[in-house]
């Protein structure tokens, strides 16, 4: 029997999870010094605060869901991942152009994010088909 799971994207689902960690704390600080520094609506303040605390949430079902369905070669939450990962997707697309205030550091944080997410989405694809061929 050949072995199907994917070695990379196993690779970046970890590395995703640690700079995903990283994201979360860095984009948190910057909220919270955005809300110091400038004059932040206090009605626009919780919005940008509950995208960011429910992308969070959505990351570790979707982070297990990834290394599960990659580890045991089983399509469907493999499948749960990449429907997660949209949902992802679109929480960070909001943190990169609709926030209150967008910083250059956002841009950049958001920018890298959002092509580990395209790339671990092609190889999630990429490791459905195998599993289902």
């Amino acid at each position: 029997s050949s072995q199907l799971s994917s070695l990379p994207l196993q690779i970046l689902l970890y590395v995703n999870g640690i700079y995903y960690i990283f994201y979360f704390l860095a984009t948190l600080a910057m909220i919270i010094y955005k809300s110091q520094v400038f004059s932040y609506p206090d009605d626009l303040l919780a919005p940008d605060l509950a995208v960011l605390f429910l992308m969070g949430i959505l990351e570790v079902p979707r982070l297990y869901l990834g290394f599960k369905g990659n580890l045991t070669e089983a399509e469907a939450p493999l499948g749960l991942s990449l429907g997660l990962t949209v949902g992802s997707v679109l929480l960070c697309v909001y943190l990169l152009l609709w926030q209150t205030y967008v910083l250059w550091a956002d841009v950049l944080l958001n920018a890298v994010l959002l092509s580990a997410y395209g790339l671990e989405s092609g190889l999630k694809v990429t490791a459905i088909a195998a599993f289902v061929s």
